[in-house]
């Protein structure tokens, strides 16, 4: 059962103490809850130390070289296979974080999936549930299971050490037109000034220029109206399986300037091995019945499970399967014509009004912030967020 404390008092002081008014956005304040939930320090430790070992996992599951068998059975595009592959053996294409999605079961700690490519969340974990503390009175730093922060900008001191032959410049795109997406964005431009990055600048893809000719070979931004601007890093919160479907020249583009180092991403192109659902199924095979994991197939299983597009976002498209077979809730979206993973079903933790809750572990080199997101039904990107207090 799920305990919960009422946290009351304006978040917005402790964040624009910081100069982070863009943290609070009205989307992001509507949809964080007033209250935490009441975290044993024993369940956070565990939830924390489970994220560290199945990131290992996961690595180890990768075989070396990389077939063609496992990148098509993990959904891959074709024209992202050599970018995968150099990118996994050249550690200068450096993961920069992830958030696993874990269920506290009466069985521990199990996981549901990784989103390794372009996990969201960060103002919400980084910024609003430590300002909620600090409004409630509760801001001993030592109360929250949130070391995101400072992660990240290890993570991009480490990049730029990995990178030395690069100009330290960084431009950070999203997708047009998400409030969410470039909120995302702010913060790791953030944790990038303070690593370090002499110049960060963010904006739309769509405003992004990329050449692979001449003097201009690159990728350009107009970071001051009427003055482009060449970047030497460049931070992606846009799925690589949407840019090699939607943009395959581009795509083809950005691949090239990988190769040639003219360009150095994040996160790289292999975090699509981590990203694809398909994993799991991979994960069951080589580690089976590992008490971290839930039997995963690429084929239907008996009983009662889930069935989730391979490569879906945004919870679309997840489908509970009752144990008789019989249909129970779905999620609509757009996936629904990708292959399928099929897991067992976890018994989410819930409250006392019976809302299901899922936690949110932040890998960033090392697991290192803890977040909650809960609903009623299935639980989607748009569940509500609840931050938490160790007890």
């Amino acid at each position: 059962m799920i305990n919960l404390l009422p946290l009351s008092g304006d978040v917005a002081p402790a964040v624009q103490a910081l100069g982070w008014d863009w943290a609070i956005e009205d989307a992001c304040q509507n949809y964080v809850a007033r209250e935490a939930v009441l975290l044993p320090e024993a369940d956070a430790e565990t939830l924390l130390q489970a994220a560290d070992t199945l990131y290992d996992m996961l690595v180890e599951a990768i075989p070396d070289p990389i077939p063609d068998a496992l990148l098509h059975k993990l959904a891959i595009p074709a024209n992202l296979w050599e970018a995968v592959r150099h990118s996994w053996h050249d550690e200068r294409h450096w993961h920069f974080y992830g958030r696993f999605d874990m269920a506290l079961t009466a069985d521990g700690s199990k996981l549901l999936e990784f989103n390794a490519d372009t996990a969201t969340g960060l103002p919400e974990t980084a910024v609003v549930q430590w300002a909620s503390l600090v409004a409630a009175g509760q801001s001993d730093d030592e109360r929250q299971a949130n070391g995101l922060f400072e992660c990240l900008e290890d993570q991009f001191r480490h990049w730029r050490a990995l990178n030395q032959d690069r100009q330290a410049t960084l431009l950070l795109v999203h997708l047009p037109d998400s409030a969410e997406d470039e909120a995302n964005c702010a913060v790791l431009a953030e944790a990038a000034r303070t690593a370090g990055f002499a110049d960060v600048f963010m904006c739309s893809v769509d405003a992004m220029t990329v050449s692979v000719q001449g003097e201009d070979r690159g990728v350009w931004a107009e970071s001051v109206p009427g003055q482009w601007q060449k970047f030497d890093f460049l931070f992606k919160l846009v799925p690589w399986e949407i840019l090699a479907e939607e943009e395959p020249e581009l795509t083809a583009d950005l691949v090239q300037l990988q190769l040639t180092r003219d360009v150095v991403m994040a996160n790289p192109a292999y975090a699509l091995l981590f990203q694809s659902k398909a994993l799991l199924a991979h994960l069951w095979e080589t580690f089976p019945h590992h008490p971290l994991l839930l039997e995963a197939s690429l084929s239907p299983l008996p009983g009662h499970h889930v069935r989730k597009p391979v490569l879906g976002r945004e919870g679309q498209n997840v489908a509970e399967v009752q144990a008789d077979g019989r249909p129970g809730a779905e999620v609509p979206g757009e996936f629904g014509q990708q292959p399928q993973l099929y897991q067992r079903w976890a018994e989410l933790p819930t409250d006392a009004q019976g809302r299901r809750y899922q936690a949110g572990v932040f890998w960033a080199g090392e697991a290192c912030a803890i977040g909650f997101r809960r609903e009623a039904g299935l639980i989607i990107n748009l569940s509500e967020f609840v931050p938490h207090i160790l007890v």
